[in-house]
């Protein structure tokens, strides 16, 4: 079904022109999800092992003792194939895959490529022991959900970071501004993706009706699909007609009859015997007859809008820093010291305190856990984790601006979380036992995760916050659990500086005024992970039980 989506006046009535129609795709039956996108996490469950049997089992793999004794040559040599491109993007299950190209393509030929390889006339000739292994794993496999959130977060992350399309198609991550490329981060294998990646990328924006992604991809699909024409593979979706035709149709969506018509004839040089087409350039033309006696205009493609982000381009800007903290030596009341807070607690081994900012008053402790505790904390939260949802007025919805996954851990789970608790009260000088403190939130960000900029504390008298019967979120006590390679720093948006992620830290802010008002300079955000796998976890502190620690002021600047 062709998106519904508005278009200049001077060309709807040319809607009659047929849109692409897939074919050959076998149908994908929707199902509610609640795991959007994919996390990394899952890129290193253990259902990964038994995939990779039963893609060896398929395959032939030598000395794996699996396959059918009776198997040929060819179907060891056609299996092999799809088997060593799945194995040379994750080798070690243990480990996460930090570069988003790589998990894309991951989940891709999991996903997509490996139905269409036992779907195939090849495989029903050659490799049954394929699609044998296949059915045995298919429901431990991603969901075309999946599929489609990791081709959004590739979006995001070329819309943030300002990315070239072209560059991450050939696996590197460049951000072009004019004539200035600035490489944000160097793989250190380099991976290209295929032309049916792109075409896929190109496609998920395609059905959004978002042409302004869509065309990028779908003009670096059909750029590599001539390239490489006449080599067809069997785990590809698409073709270069495939390609020519669904970006001639978001051409002329975009309002370029032009650039259709030219796609459009392209497209009938392969498959002159397409009717459907033919009729297009037909109408192709008699547009662009009738445009030359009106004034020509110029098409320019507008990003799509986000109406609930009125503060995107500083956040973008402050993402684009990949962290970028003010200069201490150049403001004397910005500091580092040894931090006691008179806790005897602290005094055999202070933390380590860097103010980052005044106002709002900001501030980093250096190691505050070390590696075995953030270890324990992942791993005592990764079988709870759960899609991250946000309170929107008296509900918790799952929203398409905050993308990860989080779960609540009690300090009864274990005891090094009392100990983490006890900490955290000696350096904020903050009760924090419940109900005057939230449990401990673990929070993995996924492919390309983010959380646009918000506020910790309530906004609206109805917020879900309330319920715990102990006032507003006073303070934000946030650890980070983990490092990544680039990108996924906390932006403070009005306040315009942002912190990195720093390993085993934790970022400690004030989230209200000292007369109980919410301090508008802490609209904060997480920008999207660009390489890495992101852990934090967070401890929110709420007004009640801190009447005598943190006492009351009429100064509104307090």
């Amino acid at each position: 079904m062709r998106p519904k989506v508005s278009v200049p006046f001077r060309i709807q009535w040319l809607l009659v022109v047929f849109a692409p129609v897939p074919r050959g795709i076998p149908t994908v039956v929707t199902r509610e999800f609640t795991a959007h996108p994919l996390c990394l996490s899952f890129l290193k469950c253990d259902k990964l092992g038994g995939i990779s049997v039963a893609l060896a089992a398929g395959c032939g793999e030598a000395g794996g003792g699996h396959g059918r004794a009776t198997q040929t040559a060819d179907e060891r040599a056609g299996g092999a194939v799809f088997y060593d491109k799945v194995l040379s993007l994750h080798e070690d299950a243990t480990v996460p895959v930090v570069n988003p190209l790589l998990a894309f393509a991951l989940i891709k030929r999991l996903q997509s490529d490996w139905r269409n390889v036992v779907h195939s006339l090849e495989a029903a000739e050659n490799i049954r022991a394929l699609k044998d292994g296949y059915e045995k794993v298919e429901k431990d496999l991603p969901a075309f959900e999946d599929l489609e959130g990791a081709a959004r977060a590739l979006m995001r992350l070329q819309d943030v970071y300002m990315l070239n399309v072209k560059g991450l198609a050939q696996g590197v991550f460049q951000r072009v501004t004019g004539s200035s490329i600035t490489d944000l981060y160097s793989p250190r294998q380099l991976f290209s993706l295929t032309a049916d990646d792109c075409f896929h990328i190109g496609k998920v924006a395609y059905d959004m009706g978002d042409y302004y992604h869509a065309i990028p991809w779908l003009e670096e699909a059909v750029s590599l699909f001539r390239t490489s024409y006449g080599q067809w593979k069997t785990e590809d979706e698409a073709s270069l007609d495939d390609a020519l035709d669904y970006l001639a149709f978001a051409c002329f969506q975009a309002g370029n009859v032009s650039c259709a018509l030219n796609l459009s004839r392209e497209f009938l040089l392969y498959n002159p015997g397409n009717k459907r087409m033919a009729r297009n350039v037909l109408k192709y033309e008699r547009l662009l007859a009738e445009s030359t006696r009106q004034e020509a205009t110029e098409v320019v493609i507008q990003r799509p809008n986000v109406p609930h982000l009125q503060t995107r381009d500083t956040y973008e800007e402050l993402c684009q820093t990949l962290g970028s903290q003010p200069t201490h030596y150049q403001i004397p009341s910005l500091y580092c010291s040894y931090e006691t807070n008179s806790s005897p607690y602290l005094l055999l081994q202070p933390a380590r305190k860097e103010v980052i900012h005044l106002r709002p008053f900001v501030v980093l402790y250096h190691d505050f856990v070390n590696d075995a505790e953030a270890q324990k904390i992942r791993e005592l939260a990764e079988p709870w984790l759960q899609r991250s949802v946000v309170a929107s007025g008296e509900k918790q919805l799952p929203v398409e601006y905050r993308i990860s996954k989080s779960a609540w851990l009690k300090d009864t789970v274990d005891p090094m979380l009392v100990t983490l608790d006890r900490r955290i009260a000696a350096l904020t000088g903050l009760d924090i036992q419940p109900p005057y403190a939230e449990y401990l939130q673990v929070v993995n960000y996924g492919i390309g995760g983010h959380y646009e900029p918000h506020f910790d504390h309530a906004t609206s008298p109805s917020s879900p916050l309330y319920r715990m019967k102990s006032g507003n979120r006073v303070a934000t006590f946030m650890i980070y659990l983990s490092a990544v390679e680039a990108g996924g720093a906390t932006a403070f948006i009005y306040a315009n500086f942002s912190v990195p992620v720093v390993k085993n830290a934790a970022l400690f802010w004030w989230n209200l005024h000292r007369s109980g008002e919410g301090d508008g300079d802490t609209l904060h955000a997480g920008c999207p992970v660009l390489v890495g796998d992101k852990w934090v976890a967070n401890k929110w502190i709420h007004e009640y039980g801190q009447e005598f620690r943190r006492p009351c002021s009429t100064n509104p600047e307090d």
